[in-house]
C-alpha cells in the first residue's frame, strides 16, 4: 500500500494504531536474527540502564504492568538473556541482571533499536523528531 486512502476519518486512534503497527513491525524484523521480541528487547534495555532492578522496579521504569512483565522475564531467563538473583536484603525478591550472553551483544542490540528509530523517522526533520517525541511523551500524561 503506497498511502492511506483519502476518505479515512481524521481519527487519532486510527493513526496511532497504524503508526504502532509500522514501528512494531520494523523493529520485529530487525530482532528476528537475535530471537528476541520487541518487549524482550525493551526489558533488556531497561536492565542495561537499571541493572539489578526488581520486577516491580523494572515495571515502574518501563511503564508495564507486572503481569505482562512476569511472563516475559521468565522467557528471557529460560533463553539465557537474563539472570535472576535473590535479593540479599529480601530473600522473597529477585534482582534481575542481563546475562553475559546479553551483555556480549549489548551495543549491537542498542544499535539495532537506534537504527530502527532513525529508519522510522527518516522523513522527519530534526525539529519534527523533537516535537514528535515530545508529543508522544505528553500522551503518557493523558488519563
Amino acid at each position: 500500500m503506497n498511502g492511506l486512502p483519502n476518505n479515512i476519518p481524521d481519527c487519532t486512534f486510527f493513526f496511532l494504531a497504524k503508526a504502532h503497527q509500522k514501528a512494531h513491525g520494523l523493529l520485529k524484523k530487525k530482532l528476528i536474527p537475535y530471537g528476541l521480541t520487541n518487549m524482550q528487547h525493551l526489558i533488556l534495555e531497561g536492565l542495561w540502564y537499571q541493572e539489578g532492578a526488581t520486577a516491580a522496579e523494572l515495571s515502574k521504569l518501563l511503564i508495564l504492568d507486572k503481569a505482562t512483565l512476569s511472563g516475559i522475564i521468565d522467557r528471557l531467563d529460560d533463553a539465557g538473556w537474563i539472570e535472576k538473583r535473590l535479593d540479599k536484603n529480601d530473600k522473597r525478591a529477585f534482582r534481575l541482571y542481563p546475562s553475559n550472553k546479553a551483555n556480549d551483544i549489548k551495543d549491537e542490540l542498542i544499535d539495532v533499536r537506534r537504527k530502527g528509530n532513525d529508519l522510522l523517522l527518516t522523513d522527519f526533520t530534526i525539529e519534527e523528531k523533537i516535537i514528535f517525541k515530545r508529543l508522544l511523551r505528553s500522551l503518557f500524561l493523558v488519563e
